[in-house]
């Protein structure tokens, strides 16, 4: 179980500094299959039972609309950690290849999927949303802004989206991709591979690739990119003292 205490103290310390869970929420988490959301869903699931602030969480798989989508395992999963089980049911993959026919999807693909997410979210009777962004996310996505952009920017631990009244928490942001991937393997989680013809063919996928090819020569570069951002306060982030440490994940 050490996986398991490894990964609940990521979220704790995430949770608690941010102040991202408070008596009686009702949390959404965007379940899409892969390792991140997975990983979320058990370990907020988990923390249910010894948290202060008791609260609720429900997971939402937004349905592309690919062919011969199977959920059943996601499903399964879900009854195990006893956790309702939701399917948004979209034509999002349709409007985006066939009716579209966009040459770069993922813009838009990411906010229709947000939307519908949203959306079944505050249907369920939800007050928060939770997402699986990373610390790897975390920088990657200001490498990104900075690289394409020309900003300093990133998303922030928190959110509130007035439009819809509810608060978007990212309870992973002090754990490593390496930590997730290590949780998911010992966990056995039902990892669903992505449908999606874009998948693994993205600017962010070629960001992670440069940022471990720089990390190998400048060892710990990740940890200063995240340490710069939460020292400058960027978009909600701030220094805590209880960042993730570099050292190796005990096998």
């Amino acid at each position: 179980m050490n996986e398991m205490k490894r990964l609940l103290s990521f979220v704790r310390r995430a949770v608690d500094d941010y102040s991202m869970i408070e008596e009686n929420d009702k949390i959404a988490v965007g379940l899409s299959g892969g390792k991140d959301s997975l990983t979320l869903l058990e370990t907020l699931a988990a923390m249910r039972r010894f948290y202060p602030k008791k609260y609720d969480v429900v997971a939402i798989t937004v349905d592309m609309g690919f062919p011969d989508a199977d959920f059943s395992a996601l499903r399964d999963f879900c009854e195990k950690i006893d956790v309702k089980f939701i399917i948004a049911k979209t034509d999002i993959a349709k409007i985006i290849f066939d009716v579209r026919r966009e040459s770069n999807p993922c813009s838009l693909c990411a906010k229709m999927r947000r939307g519908a997410l949203h959306l079944a979210a505050v249907e369920e009777g939800c007050n928060k949303v939770a997402l699986g962004h990373h610390f790897d996310d975390v920088v990657e996505t200001f490498m990104l802004n900075l690289f394409f952009e020309g900003r300093l920017g990133c998303f922030s631990p928190v959110t509130y989206l007035s439009n819809r009244k509810i608060t978007v928490i990212r309870p992973l942001i002090y754990a490593e991709e390496r930590d997730v991937s290590y949780f998911a393997k010992k966990r056995a989680l039902p990892i669903s591979k992505n449908p999606c013809p874009e998948d693994h063919n993205t600017e962010r996928e070629k960001m992670k690739t440069r940022l471990l090819s720089l990390e190998r020569e400048n060892h710990g570069l990740r940890h200063r990119i995240f340490h710069a951002i939460c020292r400058g306060g960027l978009d909600g982030f701030k220094l805590s003292g209880r960042f993730p440490d570099a050292g190796k994940i005990e096998e």
